[in-house]
């Protein structure tokens, strides 16, 4: 069952949640190598049953788009994992069949309509809708977008893909949800702050930023409107508990020094009034991040 969400206004833009999956998924021992039951408990009255479930230890993480609509422009934040793709390496998400491109259509973008595609970052979950299967091909799903990928995690992840000792690189996903978009000349290498607005003709301000540590080549993507401000994470952060802990890493943190400079430097600029828009939070999705004493916590909206 899919967790509704009203569409979050931004200025003059609005962003709504493209549900994918939404459901407990990753054993949360596992997943964050810190994890505490003293966390747990102290924070027991929000956690259950939106973004955690005490009775099997599992973290209940959603995955989702966010379609970010402003100016007649559609923008997709994010591609989750897709459909038909085999994932050995994770049960839940191998050849999966949902109802996301109909999702996507009931908030008001049907593929061809789709401007652009921005992707946090290159793992298995961040791009799979980026093609579908069409007579045994993959080929890009959003056929007038450009597809906006980070030079470094492309660099870095091609170079693994090509090596025999350990291509092919994230489950597959390289090959299958990547290189089809690249091979179309579809593809929008970025590298560092790049501003988009101009080349989509907005009068917005969408930045993409540099927040290595995750991936080598994360980015955090910025946008503002009419004063509004909202900053589109990807796994900078995973779930709620790390507004609190932003020292806590997750398992699939590939540099753990910058993956927390990274974190910490995007609650600082939400506390500065930009809200979170994140791929993987519970319900309800998005919050606002207040300071508090040395830390932070999250107001959910």
């Amino acid at each position: 069952m899919t967790r509704e969400m009203k569409p979050v206004r931004i200025g003059s833009a609005t962003a709504a949640r493209i549900e994918e999956t939404y459901e407990p998924n990753f054993d949360a021992v596992r997943f964050f190598p810190d994890w505490d039951p003293a966390v747990v408990e102290e924070h027991a009255g929000w956690l259950s049953p939106d973004h955690y479930d005490p009775a099997s230890g599992m973290l209940k993480l959603s995955v989702h788009s966010w379609l970010l609509t402003v100016g007649g422009k559609r923008i997709l934040i994010d591609a989750c994992v897709g459909n038909h793709k085999p994932r050995a390496a994770r049960k839940m998400w191998n050849m999966m069949n949902t109802p996301w491109l109909e999702r996507l259509a009931a908030a008001g973008a049907r593929p061809e309509q789709i401007d652009m595609v921005m992707c946090t970052h290159l793992h298995v979950d961040h791009v799979g809708w980026n093609t579908r299967l069409d007579n045994g091909r993959w080929v890009p799903t959003f056929p007038n977008a450009k597809y906006v990928f980070s030079t470094q995690d492309y660099e870095h992840y091609l170079a693994l893909d090509r090596d025999p000792a350990t291509g092919p690189i994230n489950g597959g996903s390289f090959r299958d949800s990547i290189l089809p978009v690249v091979e179309a000349g579809l593809a929008q290498m970025v590298s560092g702050a790049v501003a988009l607005g101009k080349s989509l003709a907005l009068d917005e301000n969408l930045l993409v930023e540099p927040a290595p540590g995750h991936t080598p080549g994360t980015i955090a993507i910025k946008f503002e409107s009419k004063g509004e401000r909202a900053l589109f994470c990807g796994d900078i952060l995973h779930h709620a508990l790390q507004v609190y802990h932003p020292e806590w890493n997750s398992f699939a943190c590939a540099d753990a020094a910058n993956a927390r400079i990274s974190r910490r430097k995007v609650l600082e600029d939400c506390a500065g009034g930009a809200l979170l828009m994140p791929a993987h939070f519970g319900a309800p999705f998005a919050c606002r991040i207040e300071p508090k004493n040395s830390g932070f916590v999250p107001r959910f909206v």
